[in-house]
């Protein structure tokens, strides 16, 4: 790789704006973006691994079908082994999607890997002049909330542009990123609870009640940021927190790294979405997924819910990184509290 590259203040034939003395001594003043709505320009971009052209062509069906115009650049369509095009292709496309001033939202096409390697590269003084809402999951985890550590900019962890667009997830996409509404909670997803995994269903494993802006994302992305200056803290934070294809002794491995490492024991409250393919094997010793969850989690004596309707599956809902949140297991609710719009 060529650090010199990326050190440029010129990508793309643009100057990018530097960091001022207020951005220095105000780096978490919170950041909105407006809200989307129909006839805006969404922009595609790949920061992580690829997409194969058949998904792709779903990607542009699922943002039309929620009216939106689609804009991309051939960067988006690399392919460098596990990777969407170079690090620099993704650094370019993620900058010309912030700067375009035709693009009104930046969606992201799938997680996969190579988000965190453009952690240290990123102009996060572009981004704090230009908000825009900015939408992925997965391992797009580690972009969502790098920008938010270092912009205060809230994104959204929802649906990637490729992912099952069902009747739940979209109702979810229009209340949270397309509309005015200063406040809105959460419902669960009817489809997750009749389901015969329970894994899908939402469960409180310890009750209470909680405020706190909400943070979090994929476990193993949480988990591979400790250390790093990108991670933000947890403490009085909702922190909600996701996983796919982890035995339960991995993630108890990457839970345990957490409390060690971090404040999440000092968190006001933790929401678990849908862990799936985390079961147990059926031969050898083993904790269930429900057991290592409990084990790790049940005894921070803090509100604990497992199997929100987050996560690796159709049915999910979008939560906005670094918004205010409520919490109330009685009534199983989440609440998040003015929604980011302008």
């Amino acid at each position: 790789m060529n650090r010199r590259k990326f050190n440029k203040n010129i990508i793309l034939g643009l100057s990018l704006p530097a960091l001022t003395f207020s951005d220095i001594l105000n780096p978490m003043e919170e950041r909105k973006a407006k809200a989307l709505k129909e006839g805006n320009t969404i922009g595609l971009i790949a920061p992580g691994s690829p997409i194969p052209p058949e998904r792709y062509e779903k990607a542009i069906e699922n943002m039309k079908s929620l009216g939106f115009e689609v804009k991309y650049t051939k960067r988006s369509r690399l392919v460098n082994g596990y990777l969407a095009g170079t690090d620099q292709d993704r650094l370019d496309d993620l900058h010309q999607m912030f700067m375009d001033k035709e693009v009104d939202g930046i969606w992201c096409l799938r997680g996969g890997y190579g988000c965190t390697r453009l952690l240290p590269h990123i102009n996060y003084g572009l981004i704090k002049k230009n908000p825009k809402v900015i939408i992925g999951y997965s391992d797009v985890t580690a972009l969502l909330l790098a920008i938010y550590q270092k912009t205060g900019l809230i994104g959204f962890h929802g649906p990637a542009a490729v992912s099952e667009f069902t009747p739940y997830t979209v109702e979810q996409i229009k209340a949270i990123i397309m509309s005015s509404q200063k406040e809105y909670s959460i419902p669960l997803s009817i489809v997750n609870q009749k389901k015969e995994d329970t894994d899908y269903h939402t469960q409180v494993l310890v009750e209470g009640s909680a405020e706190g802006k909400l943070v979090g994302g994929n476990l193993s992305l949480l988990a591979a940021m400790v250390g790093t200056k990108y991670l933000p803290t947890f403490k009085n934070k909702i922190v909600f927190i996701e996983d796919i294809g982890e035995k339960p002794y991995s993630i108890d491995r990457m839970l345990t790294q957490l409390l060690q490492a971090t404040d999440l024991a000092k968190a006001a409250a933790l929401v678990l979405g849908v862990f799936k393919n985390c079961k147990a094997p059926e031969k050898g010793y083993s904790l269930s997924l429900k057991e290592t969850i409990q084990d790790r989690l049940g005894n921070l004596d803090i509100p604990l819910v497992f199997g929100f309707p987050f996560g690796h599956i159709p049915n999910q809902c979008t939560l906005p990184v670094g918004l205010n949140a409520a919490l109330k297991t009685k009534t199983l609710e989440l609440i998040l509290k003015n929604l980011p719009t302008q």
